[in-house]
């Protein structure tokens, strides 16, 4: 589906238009604003399905690294490697700048209560975000009511317990082999 879709102009000028905002948003890493890719790249844009944009997040939580990761393996899907280089540099560079800039000025109100009603209120909003992003992921890789079930068993065992996460994904590797999910 490279480069196809409902979406007019250029791919990479709209993925690094599209992305240099989101960067400046990304409160928490590029996994809080999954939804937001998800719904550009699939419903706004068409570059591929919903199944396909599960399937890039696997992989890039699987590879080593930093999960913006993502973000190059869309651009990779939607313009080969050009798009992978602009939608990278469009997603890393303004939040770098940003976060270079707020740090040189952040530390000289250590003292203010303002600046701990900030920090307390990112809180919320960043776990608000990751569970925004888990329902939509969620939607676009369960297709059946066992792995809705193995979805959420997952979620409330690495939430309640210790258990090791490689435990649950042993799990689900040995149900998908048999056919369960």
């Amino acid at each position: 589906m490279s480069g196809s879709g409902g979406g007019g102009g250029n791919p990479l000028a709209v993925l690094a238009s599209h992305f240099v905002l989101l960067s400046l948003v990304a409160i928490g890493g590029a996994n809080v604003v999954i939804p937001d890719i998800h719904r550009f790249v699939v419903e706004g844009q068409g570059w591929m399905s919903g199944p396909e944009f599960a399937q890039l997040y696997a992989i890039a939580q699987a590879a080593p690294g930093p999960n913006v990761i993502v973000v190059t393996l869309i651009g990779w899907q939607v313009a080969g490697f050009a798009g992978a280089l602009v939608a990278t540099a469009a997603m890393t560079g303004p939040t770098c700048l940003l976060t270079y800039g707020v740090s040189c000025v952040w530390g000289r109100f250590r003292d203010k209560p303002w600046r701990k009603v900030v920090q307390a209120g990112l809180v919320p909003l960043t776990v608000g975000l990751v569970l925004a992003t888990s329902y939509i992921l969620t939607r676009a890789s369960d297709h059946n009511l066992a792995g809705y079930a193995l979805t959420a068993a997952t979620a409330s065992v690495l939430v309640m317990t210790r258990l090791n996460p490689l435990w649950m994904l042993a799990a689900g590797a040995v149900l998908g082999l048999l056919g369960v999910v």
